[in-house]
Formats: C-alpha cells, structure tokens, sequence
C-alpha cells in the first residue's frame, strides 16, 4: 500500500515542478506567450496565470495530503519495530582465544 502512495507522491511531485517551472514572476512564461498578440489571445493571459497559480495550490494540497496518509500507510503493518538491542534473553557470549604461551631465547632455538 506504501508502494502506491510513493508513486502517487512521485507523480505529483513532478507535475507541481512542471507547474512551477511553467510559471514565471514577472509576467512572462507560458501565460505571456497565450496573451502577446493583442486580439490573437488563445485564453488570455489572466485565465492562464489564474489556472498555474490554482493548480499550484491543488497540487500542493495534494501533495501534503498524500504524505500524511502514506504515513499512516506505513504504521499499519503487523510487525513490531521494537528494538533487539535491548533484549537481554539472546545474549552470546565471546568466545574466549586460548593464546600461545610467549616464546623466549631457550624455545626460539
């Protein structure tokens, strides 16, 4: 189930760039190239700009909201996230390495 959220995340995540990168601040853009012929407009230039700035936002809305509930998605497993660094039933012990007495001048010859 987290795997859809992180696809739609995705997916949303790239459209809001695209958006984003298609708006301008100063007036130019994608909203300029619809409004600069004068009575050439396909869809005017404030319909255009009100149309990126809504997506914008529902897009964001968007976006917020699926990161909440992908994670609620990922506490709703069955399995138990409790740490095993603090289980003292399975403790191993090390084993011990008998060491080799050391050598002195009467065994080295």
């Amino acid at each position: 189930m987290f795997t859809v959220f992180l696809i739609l995340i995705v997916v949303v995540a790239f459209l809001l760039v695209v958006v984003i990168m298609v708006q301008n601040p100063k007036g130019g853009g994608l909203s300029s190239s619809f409004g600069g012929g004068g009575t050439q407009q396909l869809g005017g230039v404030q319909k255009t700009t009100d149309f990126l700035d809504k997506s914008t936002w529902t897009l964001a809305t968007i976006l917020i909201v699926l990161i909440l509930v992908s994670n609620v998605a990922i506490n709703n497993g069955t399995t138990t996230t409790e740490s095993k660094a603090l289980d003292t039933d399975n403790i191993v012990q090390p084993i011990e390495v008998p060491t080799a007495p050391a050598q002195t001048e009467d065994t080295a010859q």
